[in-house]
């Protein structure tokens, strides 16, 4: 039986929510192993003036436990 864990992060993007996910997914990625699925849990953004400036996502990733891995 398969054991899950689940880690919340906040993506972020000059461009776009996509963006935002896409950078988040891969950047954890790098370290973490195992990556199954992604939630989208909230969107936001930061405006200034009448522009919107930066986009973030809160994301709860969830990946699978490797019981048989060696440090």
């Amino acid at each position: 039986m398969a054991t899950q864990k689940h880690l919340f992060i906040t993506g972020t993007s000059t461009v776009s929510w996509k963006d935002a996910i896409v950078q988040a997914v891969g950047e954890a990625s790098k370290t973490i192993d195992y990556l199954s699925s992604v939630k989208i849990l909230e969107q936001r953004a930061n405006i200034s003036g009448k522009k919107i400036t930066e986009y973030l996502v809160d994301l709860d990733l969830t990946f699978t436990i490797d019981r048989e891995r060696e440090d």
